[in-house]
């Protein structure tokens, strides 16, 4: 595993926890940090956080988590002992509701008929 890929390991953890535990924001009482990509030289970080409720949840939830990026951002390069930590940019993660929308289009159509499901003594 090359070093940008464990810092962003590390940093997944840590801003887990700091947003879990440490921000005390009703806006992200549902909000799940899911992966970070962290850049090349290691000065920004892509924050991929999943938040569950309305569009207007999810909104407020991201607008929460921007105005707190600094507050994070120390604690993270606090706890991990950083002398730089990179700056942090979250961004909603859609992986999750675009699996969902797809097995809900799949058990429709299999429930038309126009899919047959496999059988799984073969």
């Amino acid at each position: 595993m090359r070093r940008p890929e464990r810092f962003a390991e590390a940093l997944k953890e840590e801003i887990a926890e700091v947003v879990g535990f440490e921000l005390d924001d009703p806006r992200l009482e549902t909000t799940t940090v899911t992966e970070v990509v962290v850049s090349e030289d290691l000065r920004d970080a892509k924050v991929f956080v999943l938040v569950h409720g309305s569009d207007e949840d999810i909104n407020k939830a991201l607008k929460a988590l921007g105005s707190a990026s600094t507050f994070v951002r120390q604690q993270v390069a606090m706890n991990l002992s950083l002398r730089y930590a990179p700056h942090l940019h979250f961004v909603r993660d859609t992986a999750e509701e675009n699996a969902s929308r797809i097995n809900a289009i799949l058990s429709d159509l299999t429930l038309k008929g126009e899919i047959k499901e496999e059988s799984s003594d073969k």
